[in-house]
């Protein structure tokens, strides 16, 4: 059985948010051993595929090291380039059925077009109680769809957000999951893109994440709205990595634009067939095409 490392989000190697994806089943294993190789793997998701009768149509499943979440950008976006790119696949976009609904990943130059449903936000009255502190900041807006978001002055007070992790996991206030926090401000006029962000999740176990396509279903609805215009450009500014988004808002949809990069394959000497799961079929072939070695 194999799996591959792809850094999402990311124009080369070692840059945007590495997810683990684990080559398709005929049959879901065991939650608790999908949740037990996503520990293993410790990235922030492992995605996990099954395969229907539609050869471009797949069962898609998240596992961050401690959880199952209900929906991850970057790692769907590793999903569908182990599938065109790996595995090759000869279909123009594929649709993943998951926990939030049918997400299409269509091929496009230089990269991947994600559909997603959009999570505009609501404007917050006051910061949650406990936020100021544990971000170490004082918000100028706050913010919350899925998760919170706090607006700040500026993209030097982004990149120098050092949060108390440990104050942050319990804090929600009028978002919908608990622990889970976007920063962001306009980027510097001399940057190439519009918005910077880093996304703070300790409530599904991840302190902060490099690149993350969730966070900006509410972001780009948000920023859309500030700027005027349905098309922007993100970069998500985690430490050493960070990623490039760009979003276009139609309707109750956002698109997520971005690139992606196979660092390493590798094969697993274990088996769930003990769990219930059908392994995939060790045929050369796959999709009609033979696999690379």
């Amino acid at each position: 059985m194999r799996q591959w490392t792809v850094d999402a989000f990311a124009s080369g190697p070692f840059k945007g948010n590495p997810a683990c994806v684990v080559e398709p089943f005929d049959r879901w294993p065991s939650d608790g051993w999908m949740q037990a190789l996503a520990k293993e793997n410790n990235q922030a998701e492992t995605a996990f595929l099954l395969r229907t009768a539609d050869p471009a149509r797949f069962s898609l499943r998240w596992f961050t090291p401690g959880m199952e979440v209900d929906l991850c950008g970057h790692a769907t976006l590793a999903s569908a380039h182990v599938l065109l790119a790996e595995l090759g696949l000869e279909a123009g976009a594929v649709t993943f059925d998951s926990r939030s609904g049918p997400l299409i990943v269509s091929r496009t130059a230089p990269g991947y077009e994600m559909d997603f449903p959009a999570d505009p936000p609501r404007r917050c009255a006051t910061a949650p109680a406990g936020l100021t502190g544990a971000l170490g900041v004082e918000p100028v807006e706050v913010w919350a769809g899925r998760y919170l978001v706090a607006v700040l002055a500026d993209a030097a007070a982004v990149l120098a957000v050092a949060p108390d992790i440990r104050a942050l996991a319990s804090i929600r206030g009028e978002a919908g999951e608990t622990g889970q926090v976007i920063v962001c401000a306009p980027a510097d006029s001399s940057d190439d893109v519009e918005v910077v962000d880093r996304f703070f999740a300790p409530g599904c176990g991840v302190d902060e994440d490099p690149a993350t396509g969730s966070a900006h279903c509410i972001l780009g609805p948000l920023y859309a709205d500030k700027l005027g215009s349905p098309v922007v450009r993100f970069r998500q500014v985690f430490p050493g990595r960070g990623g490039d988004i760009e979003t276009e808002v139609r309707g109750d949809r956002v698109l997520l634009r971005g690139q992606a990069t196979t660092v390493i394959e590798s094969r697993l000497r274990v088996t769930a067939q003990e769990r219930g799961a059908t392994l995939p079929d060790r045929a050369p072939r796959i999709f009609g095409r033979k696999i690379r070695s």
